[in-house]
């Protein structure tokens, strides 16, 4: 059922982020995968792209049990270690949903056994590319077959025996540097990675949390075959859902917001400098070390926006952010172009061609280029009714952009939210913005 949007007089109030997406998959693959006992995790992801990795791994023998948070805190998981080849072969095919860090994350898991397994997911996974994980994969000696020349799900594994490798990544992407290192968890020798650019780095803090031994040296990454250690993890808030909140308070006319206990990745932490360099009224509020990972509360409040060029390596640390930064440089003081994020093309939407659709749709002067995109600035944001393309960042944009409209918009297909932030529509909902 569609939802309406309309902008509330004020936004005010504080919001607790929901568990990392990307620490709470790694936080339940990884410790099944480890052999020293059971591991409890908290604040885990709502979210039906996490709940896929942890169908995926019960499908696969691991035990874990689940309950559900109160009051806005995140799930709270046990999950016991089979060992890294303790898996054993499931009974049907694993259903990875719409979550492609699921897939891509545990094709590295998968490659290689004595097991024959399938993976697969939605329409939307299923037209997502995969033959960048294929591709090393198979050069490290495992066997997978999947649709369009072994590019796209569903992959079938049927087994092979892994080497270490030395491969150069083609572009920078946490995805497919976390499953060639889970690969190499198993490979015979050491398997060495060069990134063209830094990526998210939670796979590396993780897995040397659990006793991997894991080198970096500038961008480069050495690893060697090594048991896992089991560890408990309080997953720190999402800055990618964060992000929403971050935009809408700038951006209205009327607001304060005190955003908690959110992730402050280096490598996730991309947004926090675009807003920076927009001019936005952001502070972090009480730093501080939680599981490894650096957490802050953040204070954002109404500010004046000014436009920016977003390109080379910081790209890759804001990808997700982008549809979302894309409604705050529509109203900033002059232009806003963003390049080398031609990675959008291939997520759950083609982001750049469904985010320049629904902008020009409401009024704003947008152009989409092949690798980003181009926006004059300056605009208000109209009102209308927009498709989500059953992608939950774009829906949550178009959230985000019906709080600080002139005219209500009208979001269709909103579930798609739940994804990864199933109570998005609720807070709107709180802070008066939901209209219909």
């Amino acid at each position: 059922m569609p939802v309406t949007i309309a902008r509330p007089r004020s936004l005010r109030g504080e919001i607790i982020a929901p568990g990392d997406k990307s620490v709470s998959h790694r936080a339940i693959m990884f410790n099944a995968l480890s052999n020293t006992g059971t591991a409890h995790v908290t604040n885990f992801s709502p979210g039906a792209d996490c709940t896929s990795t942890v169908e995926i791994m019960r499908a696969l023998g691991v035990e874990i049990s689940r309950k559900e948070g109160e009051n806005g805190a995140g799930d709270s998981l046990t999950v016991k270690g089979v060992g890294l080849n303790g898996l054993q072969e499931p009974s049907g095919i694993l259903d990875a949903g719409n979550s492609g860090t699921t897939t891509r994350l545990m094709s590295g898991i998968l490659a290689g056994r004595d097991i024959m397994t399938i993976l697969t997911g939605d329409d939307s996974l299923s037209s997502r590319p995969m033959g960048r994980v294929v591709k090393p994969l198979t050069q490290m000696g495992a066997e997978i077959s999947g649709r369009a020349n072994d590019t796209l799900a569903p992959l079938v594994f049927h087994g092979g025996k892994l080497a270490g490798t030395t491969y150069e990544m083609p572009v920078a992407s946490a995805q497919l540097k976390s499953c060639l290192l889970l690969a190499g968890l198993r490979a015979d020798g050491t398997t060495t990675l060069t990134q063209p650019a830094e990526s998210r780095d939670h796979t590396e803090r993780m897995l040397s949390a659990m006793g991997v031994d894991l080198q970096k040296s500038g961008l480069d990454l050495e690893l060697k075959p090594s048991e896992l250690e089991t560890v408990d993890v309080e997953v720190p808030g999402d800055i990618s859902s964060a992000a929403f909140w971050l935009v809408a308070a700038i951006c209205h006319p009327d607001a304060e917001l005190l955003i908690r206990n959110v992730g402050i990745n280096p490598t996730r932490a991309g947004i926090i400098t675009a807003l920076q360099m927009m001019n936005a009224d952001l502070t972090l509020i009480d730093e501080r070390d939680v599981a490894g990972e650096p957490v802050a509360d953040m204070l954002v409040k109404t500010s004046e926006l000014k436009g920016i060029e977003l390109d080379g390596d910081i790209v890759p640390l804001l990808i997700d952010e982008i549809p979302v930064i894309a409604v705050a440089a529509a109203i900033a003081e002059g232009e806003t172009v963003i390049r080398d994020a031609e990675e959008l093309r291939v997520k759950e939407s083609d982001r750049i061609a469904a985010s320049i659709s629904w902008l020009k749709g409401a009024g704003v002067e947008a152009e989409g280029t092949p690798d980003g995109m181009i926006l004059a600035g300056g605009n208000s944001i109209g009102g209308g009714q927009f498709q989500s393309y059953d992608d939950h960042r774009l829906a949550m944009s178009l959230g985000v952009a019906g709080l600080i409209s002139t005219e209500p918009i009208t979001v269709m297909d909103p579930d798609v939210a739940g994804i990864s932030y199933p109570s998005f529509w609720k807070i709107i909902e709180d802070f008066g913005g939901l209209v219909g």
